[in-house]
């Protein structure tokens, strides 16, 4: 028998249990009993949970079995309790008292067991198993970022609890009279809903500081198994004239149960939730004052994060970006807290149970198609319940979803006149790869500079020849200042071997800018690659990623992925503010660790990518001036894509399309004095030029999340001040 309590919490006069048992075989059974000091039976509430994760790792398949439980049971305090749990015969005992669960909330208890947990049999096999896929430095850096993320200066819970609004904010949300108050009608679809999830999803409305709402819960339960769920509204609704609620006596799907819901309501703004999950007591307040400011606005959408199955915890908080289009064909990331205005429910029509499964994401897909404007509340609005370990429940469960979502992204596409080939599973299920169709083959133009460092030239470009399956491509190398007589004989060589390869000189200093936009006057494409000299191509499909995106009319520039040679990330996007200036996401990670939120591997927009391989429209790089030749270093590619997001294109992140870059051998390090004030005067120029988005953040960001790292992680409470600025200092 292996058992494991993951979750105790004291709740009033009562203990609630959250955790997993199994025996030696799926079939094997568990019992349990609450006994107290006296060793008289106690009565306690028992909830089967499923657990498919624990399936998974210890049966290496799933079962339709519930292996999780939920036991509650009333607590005095001061007394010792036991908890037995007997199955195949053994009996195990765990006590329970005031000083044990003081102990066990702990932060260095809750650290101690997570290292505890690593220490198995399981975990030393699942270890094995990823050193024989990826070696044993991949192992070992994914071993020290799990081992770093113990010592975090904050866990969620703690940093939820001192970025909350105070209860004097609350008050003074619950006397603030709002020129314009909204009626926002909160619509709940319920199905077979337990009695205490129901009154906690409830309850957390009437606490709300902001007033004018009301609650429209439909039951879908069938005829016969809704009663508890019409016991409930029909108490609420004597109370509060604000809850109203119609018995389907069906279940017609989510869908049908939520239109029904949305017939219900009166007010202008649809607030769509769930029927087990919470809202903060601030939520609404945060919708209305939302809409004051965007009169316009259509969508809202926030933050959330995973409320544990007893309510006691929060957990996971997903922060996410402002709108990012690109982003929410790879996953629905908007998810909760959403909040659609009526005119726009009305234009594009209700939930469609065609996308069962997916019928969020569809209904999202068409909204945000249709909306006038997008906006996102860079704060938790919505805390989704669900249990702490279930995120690695199984894969197969969840196939008609995937499948479902697969559907309604090729939906939008073909609304869009987006010429998608098929979408596909990306790095898990929920997370979606896209092939696009490349229209007229068209001719791309790789820019590369080049001074001496033959090798690696010959490198890079054979790599492409030999291994790229698109193969409409010419070469420019823009010779800069070589020295060594090789180099030139090499440059006779290559262009005799690949008619295709054209060299051209500069003969002026060196200036990244001027030389690329230099290069860029030889080519014929109708698409420029640039690309470092030092990179070596992996995918072979890396000019269809990238022209995939290129090709649509709203985007102007696609960068790739980018690994150094030990497999780690040197670039996955890049964010204005990190490091002050900008910086790349995700650098040192391993690729075969997971991101935040898988975000290293999801397509999406960001406010810049890197030149070292770099795909713009020729005709875009002409309209916004090529390169800023007044940065002859430093942050040029990121200025190029300001420039281009300025005049309304976007920037786009292709995971797919993946190289290795052997990291700037060509030019060398900033390690002179004349160097790195060159390099602090380019900081300076840029932040002349962008003041806004680095005063204001990175709309691909979220402020909650640190600008001191490169991983998401959440914002030091001690070094960056929640909702203000970067601060740039610049020494010339």
């Amino acid at each position: 028998m292996k058992y494991k309590i993951d979750i105790v919490r004291i709740r009033e006069n009562s203990i609630t249990l959250n955790g997993w048992v199994i025996g030696k075989t799926p079939q094997s059974r568990a019992a349990f009993r609450v006994v107290g000091e006296d060793r008289r039976p106690v009565k306690f509430r028992h909830v089967s949970t499923r657990r498919d994760d624990v399936s998974q790792i210890y049966y290496k398949r799933t079962y339709d079995r519930d292996f999780g439980f939920d036991i509650c049971f009333p607590y005095e305090r001061g007394k010792n309790y036991w908890l037995l749990i007997r199955c195949d015969g053994r009996v195990a005992r765990i006590k329970f008292n005031e000083e044990l669960i003081a102990k066990r909330s702990s932060v260095a208890y809750k650290r101690m067991e997570k290292i505890r947990d690593l220490m198995n049999w399981e975990t030393v096999r699942v270890a094995c198993e990823f050193a024989r896929k990826h070696g044993l430095k991949a192992l070992f850096l994914k071993s020290k970022h799990k081992l770093q993320g113990f010592d975090n200066d904050y866990d969620y819970q703690e940093w939820y609890e001192l970025t909350k609004p105070s209860q004097e904010e609350l008050e003074r949300q619950r006397k603030e009279k709002l020129p314009v108050q909204p009626l926002l009608s909160v619509v709940i679809p319920a199905y077979k809903t337990p009695e205490d999830y129901l009154r906690e999803m409830l309850d957390s409305i009437q606490a709300q500081t902001y007033s004018n709402w009301e609650v429209c819960v439909v039951n879908g339960s069938p005829e016969g198994q809704g009663q508890t769920i019409e016991k409930v509204m029909s108490q609420y609704a004597k109370r509060d004239s604000r809850f109203r609620y119609k018995n389907l006596g069906e279940n017609r799907g989510i869908s049908g149960n939520t239109n029904a819901a949305i017939d219900m309501a009166e007010g202008g703004y649809i607030v769509l939730a769930d029927h087990d999950d919470t809202l903060p007591e601030h939520a609404l307040y945060e919708v209305a004052a939302a809409i004051n400011v965007h009169p316009q606005c259509e969508m809202i959408y926030s933050d959330e994060d995973k409320l544990d199955m007893d309510g006691g915890a929060l957990f996971d908080p997903h922060f996410k970006p402002d709108f990012n289009a690109d982003l929410l064909t790879s996953v629905n990331y908007i998810c909760h807290l959403l909040i659609v205005k009526r005119e726009l429910l009305e234009r594009v029509g209700g939930f469609r149970h065609e996308f069962d499964g997916a019928q969020d994401y569809d209904f999202i897909f068409r909204c945000t198609e249709a909306a006038r404007e997008i906006y996102h509340i860079p704060k938790v609005l919505y805390h989704w319940r669900c249990h702490q370990q279930s995120t690695a429940s199984n894969p197969q469960s969840k196939l008609y979803a995937f499948s479902a979502g697969s559907r309604a992204i090729m939906a939008h596409y073909e609304r869009c006149g987006i010429p998608a080939e098929k979408v596909e599973k990306g790095v898990d299920y929920g997370i979606y790869h896209t092939t696009f169709c490349i229209r007229d083959n068209p001719l791309v133009s790789v820019v590369i500079p080049n001074k001496d460092h033959r090798k690696d030239l010959d490198l890079c470009i054979r790599s492409i020849l030999e291994k790229a399956t698109y193969k409409n491509l010419e070469f420019i190398i823009i010779e800069n200042n070589s020295t060594e007589k090789e180099t030139f004989a090499y440059y006779q060589s290559i262009q005799k071997e690949f008619p295709q390869i054209r060299v051209v000189t500069w003969e002026r200093e060196f200036n990244y800018s001027a030389i690329n936009n230099y290069g860029a006057t030889f080519a014929k494409g109708e698409y420029l690659l640039f690309l470092n000299n030092d990179t070596e191509i992996i995918e072979p499909r890396l000019f269809e990623e990238m022209l995939g995106f290129c090709q649509r009319k709203e985007v102007g520039v696609v960068g790739a992925r980018l690994l150094y040679q030990d497999d780690t990330i040197q670039h996955a996007g890049v964010v204005i503010g990190f490091g002050g200036i900008a910086g790349h996401t995700f650098i040192g990670l391993h690729q075969a660790e997971n991101s935040y939120f898988h975000r290293a591997m999801c397509a999406q927009d960001y406010s810049a990518v890197t030149a070292a391989c770099m795909m713009t429209k020729a005709g875009v790089f002409r309209q916004v001036g090529g390169f800023t030749e007044e940065l002859a270093i430093a942050f040029n590619d990121i200025d190029y894509c300001m420039k281009v997001r300025a005049v309304g294109f976007l920037v786009v992140y292709a995971p797919y399309a993946l190289m290795y870059h052997y990291e700037s051998k060509s030019r060398g390090l900033e390690d002179t004095p004349e160097k790195e004030a060159r390099f602090n005067r380019e900081i300076a120029i840029f932040a002349r030029r962008w003041p806004d988005i680095l005063a204001k953040g990175d709309p691909y960001y979220n402020p909650n999340l640190t600008l001191r790292k490169s991983n998401f992680a959440l914002r030091d409470l001690l070094k960056e001040k929640i909702g203000e600025p970067y601060r740039l200092e610049v020494r010339l």
